[in-house]
């Protein structure tokens, strides 16, 4: 991360020679928020101003998975095998909350490049209203069908009884994870990165504290075991939301709601609705598609399913900066389109695709080589590290393609054209990467590595698509 400040840095001041501004001074604005019209001056420094407290943002996110499982792993590998399913099923319902992000994301950017506050406002209301009304129907679900959810997924019938608390604390109390990334999803599309950040500071923060004490036990508080980690994650999360709603109501941010905005608006609702269909159709194939694959590695039992898991946490450290790296090229492309900018917004996405292939690039290297000492970090199991970092090291060996793809795709979702990675998730998750995923695990008996080839080959597959499709120019038309 300190090579792709380092380099976004040294671009931004060949741009603007004349700027003495340290890279230090930079960070300090970018960390606490200060104001910024994203739509003028230097497209490097707006990418660093944004990607910045985003990176660090996502980052904090991966900390707070790495040290779950780390405490998780001291439980037991049915633990560790039970928070990887109830993720995946976690995934698959949040691609609606997801979608709605996109939505909320687009939308109050392009009400900010306008320089619209009230229409962004109103919108961010719409948001938070359809996130509760989703929460509602999830942890009813989740509360009564736990044991029947890990059932469905090819838990054994050990890893139900020891994990069911846990799935039934996390999905039961999904409103604090729904609305956490929901109104995360307002400040980004608003500029105000540096407060999204902070929220999930405290939220992860409190969470990594919490963890073990609910997971072992802690003075009068019972050791729970893995439900405690959701224990900790729901009062974790429940905080950082209050900060939120705090912050929206009485905070200095772009967007401050008043009581005024607290109705009912159908039409701005339905707007929302309909740019956040193409999300929510692009998340539930990807999701779809990731909870397949999971149904396909039980059947190598619970110690390949650990390390499989282990692994994706493990990816999910260094994949988060260049997430990062792609909310800020979203963002960057829903303001300069409100404000007529729409080449502006293009040279943005370039940049901010190659910052994160050259991220990416690097770390690819460092898990190819390091990948079975990663793993031991976790634990001592050696089929869950070999079957880790061979995960690791295939899915890695596609970084850069990832890096390039990710900011690519979530530029299309930043303009509001939502169906165009819609299309190309259909394409390469569920016509190529199941079909290839099932036949050479199961079928020619490859085991393991064939799953892990087939998430690699999609990845790269969605980052050629994505800038083809990209180049072509439509996303810049598109309405919001």
């Amino acid at each position: 991360m300190i090579n792709l400040i380092h380099l976004i840095f040294l671009e931004m001041s060949e741009d603007n020679q004349q700027s003495k501004q340290s890279i230090f001074s930079l960070f300090k604005d970018a960390i606490v928020g200060k104001q910024q019209d994203f739509t003028k001056g230097s497209i490097k420094k707006a990418i660093f101003m944004l990607a910045i407290p985003m990176i660090l943002e996502m980052l904090m996110e991966s900390i707070f998975a790495l040290v779950d499982i780390i405490y998780v792993s001291q439980v037991s590998v049915n633990a560790v095998a039970t928070v990887g399913l109830t993720e995946s099923v976690l995934t698959l319902v949040y691609a609606i909350a997801i979608g709605l992000s996109m939505a909320a994301t687009a939308v109050v950017a392009r009400r900010i490049g306008e320089k619209d506050r009230e229409g962004a406002n109103q919108a961010a209301v719409q948001v938070i209203f359809l996130g509760f009304f989703l929460s509602v129907i999830i942890s009813a679900i989740g509360i009564i069908y736990s044991k029947e959810i890990l059932q469905l997924m090819g838990g054994e019938s050990s890893l139900i009884e020891e994990g069911s608390g846990y799935t039934k604390v996390l999905l039961g109390g999904n409103i604090t994870v729904v609305l956490l990334f929901l109104i995360n999803a307002i400040f980004r599309g608003a500029g105000n990165a540096s407060i999204a950040m902070w929220t999930l500071i405290l939220s992860n923060g409190l969470n990594i504290i919490l963890d073990p004490i609910f997971i072992f036990g802690f003075g009068p508080v019972p050791a729970y075991g893995v439900e405690g980690a959701a224990i900790a994650t729901t009062i974790g999360r429940g905080t950082a939301v209050v900060s939120q709603l705090f912050i929206l109501f009485y905070g200095v941010g772009k967007i401050k709601i008043l009581f005024k905005d607290i109705v009912l608006r159908v039409a701005i609702m339905v707007n929302l609705i309909k740019v956040s269909l193409g999300g929510i159709g692009q998340f539930l194939i990807g999701t779809s598609s990731w909870v397949f694959l999971m149904r396909i590695m039980s059947e190598f039992g619970s110690e390949v399913l650990a390390g499989y898991t282990i692994a994706i946490r493990i990816m999910m450290f260094t994949m988060m900066p260049a997430w990062g790296l792609s909310n800020a090229a979203a963002t960057l492309v829903g303001q300069n389109l409100g404000a007529k900018q729409p080449e502006r917004a293009e040279r943005s996405v370039w940049e901010t695709g190659k910052y994160s292939a050259y991220f990416m690039g690097i770390v690819s290297i460092i898990y190819i080589f390091f990948a079975p000492t990663f793993l031991s970090w976790f634990t001592d199991n050696p089929e869950v590290i070999k079957n880790g970092a061979l995960c690791l090291q295939i899915i890695a060996a596609g970084y850069i393609f990832y890096g390039y793809g990710m900011v690519v795709i979530q530029s299309f979702n930043g303009a509001g054209d939502t169906k165009t990675p819609t299309y190309i998730n259909f394409v390469c998750f569920w016509l190529f990467q199941l079909p290839f995923a099932y036949l050479f695990a199961l079928y020619l008996d490859f085991g393991p590595i064939g799953v892990f080839i087939s998430i690699t080959l999609a990845e790269i597959l969605i980052a050629v698509i994505g800038i083809i499709l990209f180049k072509k120019g439509k996303w810049k038309t598109v309405q919001v």
